[in-house]
């Protein structure tokens, strides 16, 4: 393709919106465009790298004999109403309705549409397993759109279903996908893990998440030190031996604590370490209320709370909550004399305490010297708390340490969660009716090319992966103005794509200057540059990743580009 033809819209100046270095760099090298907040445009370049990912998704999802198929994004809501999620999913979920009033919503995911297009289809075990995917749009309603294709509102995606007759047909077609997901991310040249999830309004008990490992990630990934144990922080969990002090247990007393909210504030006006203050959190538990409890220097983790309670919805009392059901504000509350209507569980760290510090559900009052089970009841004992770094790993190898995460692809065992919701049932072996067993897969097709220019691009620009650059080569004649090297370039251009290569040829009548900014900053991994020397046949080949340049005849450059770059 003749750059002087095509469209690429560089820009010099980093985009004022732009926080990560892949939106910085999409944008200036004009592979993308915003048209609102969280919503772009493919532009050529971008186009065909996005292609290129899809190609390879492709490629494996068709390996492990998945069929692609294409369903619409519009979906009716009565769907959504079997499965309840219409009132779940939550305000992400784009609603809208036609000219007749009809309710649709734009399609955050598919487990709805496709569980309904199987139940009028599919009626026995002998049509099954089966797995089916697509490559399409997806909408959802984000509060704060960011880092560009990152996190949009409207996306490009890879999801899939797997439909069993089994628990056993599940496993199979789960790891094949699973094993798959590793491939798609090897070849895209991504530094990634695969780590435990949780399933969140998807539903469904098993799940792995794939993380592809940067500083601009919005999730944290906790991971050990020495073996390839690796989870969602949100979802490892603690396994720690808890030693209680032979410390004799001391008089229940209270002590004003004027203004003193907060844990660090409590310990350090009682002169306590924060491991011998119990942290008491109200939290709304499908709407009825649950005290949960912690060590002072532990956090809360809401999503094992709504695991452990095995939960819908969970959140955070609000301060007029809290004042109607412990008769106080949030920060002097605790599990004293708390009413028999208020579940009060708690972490496990929290047994080991001995006299310990919490909140006397009065303003400005704190007890001390509290101990569980002689002070107050605790009705569960469960791993509540966020993992550390420091925690020795869950799998007992090395020690837990954090990175930052992007996801890009996400694995679900949904079991019978859709298919008996919306009556997708089949006759068994048996001649018995019995819900499909269904599995949901999901790839970023989008995010993992803004991905993969987070972990491959420097100061300069992108580094593409020969796998997902736009072209193979970037040609590029320093002076079209000069006979010799017009000449050469033309024809350099004119062999190299015979031989079946990609070329992008800068054939522009601009400054070279210009010309190699923009070819460093567009990051096609290799140029061929006809310049001075063109006279003697002779051009300069430029690694972009290491910068490293040689000169050699034209005549050798196939040859040398087939044992190096294709």
């Amino acid at each position: 393709m003749r750059q002087s033809k095509l469209y690429i819209p560089t820009l010099r100046e980093v985009p004022s919106d732009a926080e990560a270095k892949s939106h910085q760099l999409l944008v200036r090298a004009g592979y993308i465009r915003q048209s609102v907040s969280g919503v772009y445009s493919f532009l050529p370049l971008g186009r065909k790298v996005l292609r290129k990912v899809e190609t390879i998704v492709r490629e494996e999802m068709d390996r492990i004999g998945s069929q692609e198929v294409l369903m619409p994004a519009l979906q009716p809501s009565e769907l959504w109403e079997e499965s309840g999620r219409w009132h779940t999913y939550g305000p992400e979920l784009m609603r809208l309705n036609d000219r007749h009033n009809r309710t649709f919503a734009l399609g955050a995911t598919h487990e709805e549409l496709i569980t309904s297009l199987l139940r009028n289809e599919v009626r026995s075990y002998k049509e099954l397993p089966m797995v089916l995917y697509q490559i399409q749009g997806k909408f959802r309603d984000e509060k704060r759109p960011r880092f560009g294709l990152l996190r949009g509102r409207e996306f490009i995606m890879k999801d899939a279903y797997s439909f069993d007759v089994d628990q056993e047909g599940l496993d199979q077609n789960y790891d094949d996908i699973f094993n798959a997901y590793k491939r798609v991310f090897e070849r895209c040249g991504l530094n990634f893990r695969a780590v435990i999830a949780d399933s969140g309004a998807m539903g469904g008990k098993d799940t792995h998440e794939f993380m592809v490992l940067a500083d601009i990630g919005e999730d944290t990934i906790a991971y050990s030190n020495e073996s390839d144990f690796a989870a969602n922080i949100e979802m490892a969990p603690v396994k720690v031996e808890y030693s209680k002090k032979d410390d004799p247990e001391k008089e229940l007393g209270s002590v004003e604590t004027i203004g003193q909210k907060t844990i660090s504030e409590v310990a350090d006006f009682m002169d306590v370490p924060k491991e011998d203050c119990i942290k008491s959190l109200l939290w709304m538990v499908d709407e009825k209320p649950v005290l949960v409890l912690s060590r002072g220097d532990h956090e809360i983790n809401d999503v094992k709370v709504k695991n452990v309670l095995d939960a819908e919805v969970v959140e955070l009392a609000t301060e007029e909550q809290t004042k109607q059901v412990l008769g106080c504000e949030p920060g002097y509350i605790g599990p004293i004399d708390v009413s028999d209507d208020v579940l009060i569980i708690a972490d496990h760290a929290v047994q080991s305490i001995v006299n310990g510090v919490c909140g006397a559900n009065r303003v400005n009052e704190h007890y001390q010297n509290v101990n569980p089970e002689r002070d107050f009841k605790v009705q569960q004992y469960a791993d509540l708390r966020f993992i550390q770094e420091g925690d020795p790993s869950p799998d007992g190898q090395g020690t837990i340490v954090f990175a930052r995460g992007i996801e890009v692809g996400h694995v679900f065992k949904l079991g019978t969660k859709y298919s008996e919701s919306l009556g997708a049932n089949i006759l068994d072996q048996n001649g018995k009716s019995a819900p499909i067993i269904m599995g949901s897969y999901g790839i970023g097709v989008s995010r993992t090319m803004a991905a993969v220019v987070e972990q491959m691009h420097d100061d300069n620009g992108v580094l593409w992966p020969a796998a997902l650059s736009p072209f193979d080569v970037h040609l590029i004649c320093v002076n079209p103005k000069n006979d010799e090297q017009s000449e050469l370039g033309e024809r350099m251009y004119e062999e190299l794509s015979s031989k079946r290569m990609d070329l992008l040829y800068d054939d522009r009548k601009e400054r070279a200057g210009v010309k190699f900014t923009d070819a460093d900053l567009i990051g096609v991994p290799v140029q061929i540059i006809v310049g001075k020397k063109a006279s003697e046949g002779i051009v300069e080949v430029k690694d972009r990743k290491s910068g490293e340049k040689l000169e050699m005849p034209a005549s050798e450059i196939e040859a040398y580009l087939g044992q190096n770059y294709l």
